[in-house]
C-alpha cells in the first residue's frame, strides 16, 4: 500500500511500475475515484458541520423548523454515506493493486526469463559414474518415502525418514545458529494466522482471499473461546515464517533507538500450489509443506540502510549454500517477475544434478514501507515525528530443495551420501549408506 498523496504526485512513474510489473491497474482510473471520495466526504463534512451548528443554536425544546431541518440533513448524510461507502469500497480495491517503483538498477524484463544472473559460487560436479537422481538415492538409502506419502496426505505427500531427518533438521538448525551468532532474534511463530496479516504482508493477490489465484490454504472451522462460544474468522495457513514475523508489531509504534530489528524463524510452510499444473509432480521439488528458516530486517525509513540489511541477508544465505558445500548462482529479478510490493529482489538457486540445471532455493525482498503502511507498523524518529518502517525478508534455508542438492552433489560411486561437514555433528555419521 502506498501513500495517496505519494500516487497523486507521482502517478505516470506509478503507472510504469505496473506496466512493468504487469499489473492490470490504470492509475487514472484510481485518481478519478479518489477524487470521487473525497468529494463525498467533503459534502458529509459539511453537513456534520451544519448538523453541529443546528444542535447549538437548539435551546430547550426544538422549533418545527429545527427539527425539519435536522431531519433532512441528517437523511442526506444517510444517502451520501452509502454513496461514499460504494466509492470506497472501489478505492480500496484499486488500492491494493498499486505497486512501488522499483529500484533504478532492477532489470526491465516480462518474465522469469529476463532475470539477470549476477554471481555465481561453486563448481559443478563432474562424476565419473553415471550418478543418480535423489529419488532413486532417497528409494536406496530409505531417506523419503514417497509412495506412502501419497497413500496419507494425497498429491506431493511425503515422509522424510531415517538420516533424512538429521539431515533435514541439521539444515535448520545450524542456519538458527549461524543467524543467532549474526545478531538474529530466534522465534518460532504461529502458522495459523488471520486475514489481516496476509493481506498486510501481500500474500493476497488483492484485497481479499481469492481462492483461484492465491497460493494460499484457507481454514474452514469455528473456534471455540474459552467462554466456550463460538467465533466464526478467516483463518490461514502460512506459506513461510515472513508474514507471521512482520505482523508481530502490527499497530504498533517503535522507537527508532531499537531499530534495525532482526528475526530469524522456524516454522512449517504450506503451499497450495495454485497454477502448478503439470509441473515437477514427482518427488519433493514442489510440495504442499516443508520447513524453513527465515530472516526478516524491519528497519527506519531509509533506503540505503534497507539496502545494507537486503545485501546482509542475502550474503547470509549464500554463506549457508558455501557451508554446505552446494553450487549457486544469485539472480536479480526482473520487473516483469517481481510482486506489487517489492522494491528490489534477488533469488538464490542451488545446482541439482538430476535437473541439468540450477533450482530456486530462496528469495529476498526488500518491500520499503509497503507492507508496514497495511500492518500499520510506525516508528517515532529523533525528533518525534512517526513514520512507517521499512520491511525486508529472505529465505535463509528451505528444507526440501537444499536435500535435493546435497544428496545429488554429494553422492559418491557406492550410492552412498557425503554429510556436509558442517552437518555431520547433527547427522551422527559422515557418510550414510545402506
Amino acid at each position: 500500500m502506498l501513500d495517496i498523496q505519494f500516487i497523486r504526485e507521482n502517478f505516470r512513474q506509478i503507472q510504469k511500475a505496473a506496466d512493468d510489473k504487469n499489473i492490470n491497474l490504470k492509475v487514472k482510473d484510481l485518481l478519478k475515484i479518489d477524487k470521487e471520495r473525497r468529494n463525498f466526504q467533503s459534502k458529509i463534512n459539511n453537513l456534520q458541520k451544519q448538523k453541529n451548528n443546528l444542535n447549538k443554536e437548539i435551546k430547550g425544546k426544538p422549533t418545527k423548523e429545527q427539527l425539519k431541518k435536522a431531519k433532512a440533513i441528517k437523511k442526506e448524510i444517510s444517502q451520501l454515506e452509502k454513496k461514499f461507502k460504494k466509492v470506497e469500497k472501489k478505492f480500496n480495491k484499486l488500492m491494493a493493486k498499486v505497486p512501488v517503483i522499483p529500484s533504478k538498477d532492477t532489470p526491465l524484463g516480462r518474465d522469469e526469463r529476463d532475470n539477470v544472473e549476477v554471481g555465481r559460487w561453486g563448481e559443478i560436479p563432474k562424476f565419473d559414474f553415471k550418478p543418480k537422481s535423489y529419488m532413486q538415492l532417497a528409494r536406496d538409502l530409505d531417506l523419503i518415502d514417497f509412495k506412502r506419502g501419497v497413500k496419507v496426505a494425497g498429491y506431493r505427500g511425503y515422509y522424510v525418514k531415517n538420516e533424512g531427518v538429521l539431515l533435514q533438521m541439521g539444515m535448520m538448525m545450524y542456519a538458527l545458529k549461524k543467524l543467532i551468532e549474526k545478531g538474529f532474534t530466534p522465534i518460532i511463530p504461529p502458522t495459523l494466522v488471520r486475514e489481516f496479516v496476509l493481506f498486510g504482508t501481500g500474500y493476497f493477490e488483492g484485497e481479499k482471499y481469492d481462492k483461484s489465484v492465491d497460493n494460499i490454504y484457507k481454514i474452514e472451522n469455528k473456534d471455540v473461546l474459552a467462554d466456550g462460544s463460538v467465533k466464526k474468522e478467516n483463518k490461514f495457513l502460512v506459506g513461510t515464517a515472513e508474514p507471521s514475523l512482520l505482523a508481530y508489531y502490527a499497530n504498533e509504534v517503535l522507537d527508532e533507538k531499537d531499530l534495525p530489528v532482526r528475526f530469524c524463524g522456524f516454522s512449517q510452510c504450506y503451499r497450495s500450489e495454485i497454477g502448478s499444473y503439470g509441473k515437477d509432480t514427482k518427488g519433493i521439488y514442489r510440495v504442499h509443506e516443508f520447513v524453513k528458516v527465515e530472516q526478516v530486517c524491519i528497519c527506519k525509513a531509509d533506503v540505503k540502510e534497507s539496502d545494507k540489511l537486503h545485501q546482509e541477508m542475502v550474503e547470509n544465505s549464500k554463506e549457508l549454500h558455501k557451508d554446505l558445500k552446494l553450487p549457486f548462482r544469485q539472480l536479480q529479478i526482473c520487473t516483469g517477475d517481481m510482486a506489487a510490493g517489492k522494491y528490489k529482489m534477488f533469488d538464490l538457486e542451488a545446482w541439482m544434478p538430476s535437473r541439468k540445471s540450477y533450482g530456486e532455493t530462496g528469495s529476498a525482498s526488500n518491500f520499503l514501507d509497503w507492507q508496514s503502511r497495511r500492518l500499520n507498523v510506525k516508528y517515532k524518529d529523533k525528533q518525534g515525528n512517526k513514520k512507517y518502517v521499512f520491511m525486508l525478508n529472505n529465505t535463509a534455508l528451505p528444507s526440501v530443495r537444499p536435500l535435493i542438492s546435497i544428496m545429488e552433489n554429494h553422492q559418491t560411486k557406492e550410492g552412498f551420501i557425503k554429510v556436509p561437514k558442517v552437518l555431520q555433528e547433527y547427522v551422527g555419521k559422515k557418510i550414510i549408506g545402506k
